[in-house]
C-alpha cells in the first residue's frame, strides 16, 4: 500500500506520486514532501493542514510626541481663554492634524508645526497687549485726573509687556488680569461717587424749581462736593451726600405733600374752565405716588417735567427759600 505524503505548503494530505497539491494547486517538488506521520487519518491531517495560525496583535508602540502634543495644545487653549478680553484669536490645529500627529511615525514635522503655531499666537498676545497698553493707560489717567494713585498698575502694565515680549505668556495674562481686575474696581468707585454727587445736586435743583426750601444751595454745594471728588476723598465724599439726601428728603416729606395739593387744586380749576388735565393729573399721581414708596429723585423728576410743561400754579414763584449750612 502505498503510503501518504504531506504537502510542505499547506500540511494537506495527499498521495503519493502527485505533482500537484489537490488543496492549495501548489507545484510540489520531491525533496519538499515528507511522509504523513503515521497513525494519523488523512480527514484529521487535511483538518489540521486548513488551520490557519492565529496572529497575536502585536502592540505599536506608544508616539513619545504624543503626550508633549496634547500638554502643548493645551497650553495654547488656555491662552486663547485669558486673551478673550482682548478680542484677539489665536491660531489653532485643526482636528485631523491633531490626530495625523498623535500617530505620526515621525513626529518631527508635526512638532515644527506646533511651534510655528506657537510662535504666530505669541506675536499676536504680544501686539493685543500693546494695544491694550494704551487703553490702560488712558483709563489711569482719568483716575489720576480725581487723584487716585496708579502707580503700582503702571509698573504692572511694564510688566505685563516684557513677559509677553519674551515668551512667558502664562505671566504676562495672569498680571493682565489683575491689573484689569483692579482698574476696573478703581472706576466703579469712581463713577459710583460721580453717580451719587450728580443724583443729589439734581434732587435739589427739582426742590427749588418746585419752590420746596432746600438744605444747601445747589450750586454752591455742587462746587464744594466736586472739589472733594477730584481731591480723591471718595469716602468723606460719600458721607456728605448721603447727610444732605437725608436732610432734602426729610424737607421734602414737610413741603411737598402741601405742593402736590396745591398743583392738584390747580389742574381742577384749569378742568373747571375746559381745559383739559386728565394726563397732568395722571402724571401728578406717579409723581406723588414714585416719592413715596421711597423713589424721591425720580418722583421729583416727574414733577418737575410736568411743572415744566404745563406751568406753575399760582402763588408760587418756583423758587424756595435756599438755608445755607454752616
Amino acid at each position: 500500500m502505498t503510503e501518504n505524503e504531506i504537502c510542505p505548503h499547506c500540511g494537506a494530505v495527499i498521495a503519493a506520486g502527485l505533482l500537484v497539491c489537490p488543496a492549495c494547486q501548489r507545484p510540489l517538488r520531491e525533496e519538499e514532501v515528507r511522509e504523513a506521520p503515521t497513525g494519523v487519518s488523512t480527514a484529521a491531517s487535511s483538518a489540521r493542514g486548513r488551520e490557519r495560525p492565529v496572529r497575536r496583535p502585536v502592540p505599536a508602540s506608544a508616539n513619545p510626541f504624543a503626550s508633549e502634543l496634547t500638554r502643548r495644545l493645551n497650553r495654547l487653549a488656555q491662552w486663547a481663554e485669558g486673551v478673550q478680553p482682548l478680542g484677539v484669536e489665536l491660531p489653532r490645529l485643526p482636528a485631523w492634524a491633531e490626530d495625523a500627529a498623535r500617530t505620526a511615525p515621525r513626529p518631527e514635522p508635526w512638532a515644527e508645526v506646533v511651534r510655528g503655531i506657537e510662535r504666530i499666537a505669541q506675536k499676536r498676545i504680544a501686539a493685543a497687549f500693546e494695544e491694550w497698553e494704551k487703553r490702560e493707560k488712558a483709563r489711569l489717567t482719568r483716575l489720576e485726573a480725581y487723584s487716585v494713585d496708579s502707580r503700582l498698575e503702571r509698573e504692572q502694565i511694564e510688566e505685563v509687556l516684557h513677559s509677553a515680549r519674551t515668551g512667558d505668556i502664562p505671566q504676562a495674562l495672569a498680571t493682565f488680569q489683575q491689573v484689569d481686575r483692579v482698574v476696573a474696581l478703581k472706576e466703579r468707585h469712581l463713577d459710583q461717587a460721580r453717580e451719587e454727587l450728580e443724583r443729589v445736586i439734581s434732587l435739589l435743583k427739582d426742590m427749588q424749581a418746585l419752590g420746596v426750601e432746600v438744605p444747601q444751595d445747589p450750586a454752591e454745594i455742587a462746587d464744594d462736593l466736586e472739589s472733594e471728588l477730584r481731591a480723591g476723598k471718595l469716602a468723606s465724599l460719600k458721607q456728605q451726600i448721603r447727610a444732605l439726601r437725608l436732610q432734602a428728603v426729610n424737607r421734602l416729606k414737610a413741603g411737598l405733600p402741601k405742593y402736590i395739593a396745591q398743583y392738584g387744586d390747580y389742574l381742577l380749576d384749569e378742568r373747571t374752565h375746559g381745559v383739559a388735565t386728565e394726563l397732568e393729573a395722571v402724571e401728578l399721581a406717579r409723581g406723588a405716588r414714585e416719592f413715596f414708596r421711597g423713589r424721591p429723585e425720580e418722583g421729583l423728576r416727574r414733577l418737575h417735567a410736568l411743572q415744566q410743561r404745563h406751568g406753575s400754579p399760582p402763588n408760587r414763584s418756583g423758587r424756595a427759600s435756599t438755608a445755607r449750612t454752616h
